[in-house]
């Protein structure tokens, strides 16, 4: 399934592996952790070697998408289960116990058993449980995937400060974009069992590697056609012949160019480096109306902020696109 992975993951870094399903995500997770086939090459935690051993031996924790609490166990006992396999004295698991349900705001739900707890709370028990052995990195398989919007909402702010205050190295499987780039300090973003790019959620977005890592982070839009250089400066020419120009001194090659929703304004008049379009379809999202325009040789995406009173573009008004090319990349 994975073809080439090489990474390092910083100390007290919090690292997403982000990808569509079937990208090989879980798999390289499931290999730090010990489950399934050994892989060829190494694994290092620290400076040991953990290919070849038991998962239990690696000192790591995992939490699950399905959180994988024993039903017929208490809360504090599930919290307890891995303290116990370690064969810890009692008088040591107990107050462990408690300060993990304490970091997780569950103390008072102790004696609860699992089908008495929300979602959110059983995530969080799940997350108490692995903590509490004081794992050397933390592993967490789309664990939110199973919460409500509002509730994955609160998770991930709830996991990012866990991990800020515990200073645990983990590392976040999700194919949620938003998830990935609102709790990572770096991210790979993977597809085919290859990882196409890694860097900061931010390094990422703005400037992407491939199409596919535009594609998948965010809102992209792709204008095929090339570029053109000569002693007067760079331009984009789109399929339909529309000349777009690139900023002074890029010295650029490539066949697609992506543009931005937000750094596209559309407008009623023409103007410097713009496309001529028809609105096709609008959008009101609250905070901003989302324009789908047919310019260029394909169906561009354009968002406008909103206020009262501004006026709209109907759809099939013929309009202008200006692009700034200066947030564009060329690939």
């Amino acid at each position: 399934v994975l073809k080439g992975v090489n990474l390092d993951i910083q100390p007290g870094e919090f690292f997403a592996f982000l990808g569509p399903s079937g990208s090989g995500k879980s798999t390289l997770l499931r290999s730090i952790a010990g489950f399934g086939p050994q892989p060829r090459g190494r694994i290092m935690i620290g400076d040991r070697d953990v290919v070849g051993l038991d998962p239990w031996r690696r000192n790591v924790g995992m939490v699950f998408q399905s959180y994988a609490l024993w039903p017929h166990m208490s809360v504090r006992d599930n919290v307890a289960f891995g303290l116990r396999e370690r064969r810890l004295p009692a008088s040591t698991i107990g107050p462990k116990v408690m300060e993990g349900l304490e970091l997780v705001g569950l103390a008072h739900l102790a004696d609860r058993m699992p089908n008495q707890l929300s979602g959110g709370q059983q995530q969080r028990v799940a997350l108490a449980r692995t903590v509490v052995t004081e794992p050397t990195v933390l592993l967490l398989d789309e664990p939110l995937s199973n919460l409500d919007a509002s509730l994955r909402v609160q998770m991930r702010r709830e996991l990012l400060r866990l991990q800020r205050k515990l200073g645990l190295t983990t590392i976040f499987v999700t194919h949620d974009q938003e998830e990935a780039n609102t709790t990572s300090d770096r991210m790979a973003v993977l597809d085919g069992g290859v990882i196409q790019q890694i860097g900061s959620p931010q390094e990422l977005y703005d400037r992407p590697a491939n199409l596919f890592v535009a594609r998948f982070l965010g809102t992209a839009n792709i204008l095929e056609g090339r570029v053109e250089s000569d002693a007067s400066g760079a331009r984009f020419r789109t399929a339909t012949g529309d000349m777009l120009a690139l900023p002074g001194g890029r010295n650029v090659a490539g066949s697609n160019i992506v543009l931005r929703p937000q750094n596209i304004s559309i407008q009623r008049e023409a103007g410097a480096n713009a496309l001529s379009g028809k609105v096709l379809h609008r959008e009101f999202l609250g905070s901003q109306i989302r324009y789908l325009v047919a310019a260029g040789g394909t169906e561009i995406v354009v968002d406008q902020s909103h206020s009262a009173g501004r006026d709209w573009f109907e759809t099939g008004a013929e309009v202008h696109l200006q692009a700034n090319t200066e947030n564009a990349v060329v690939l």
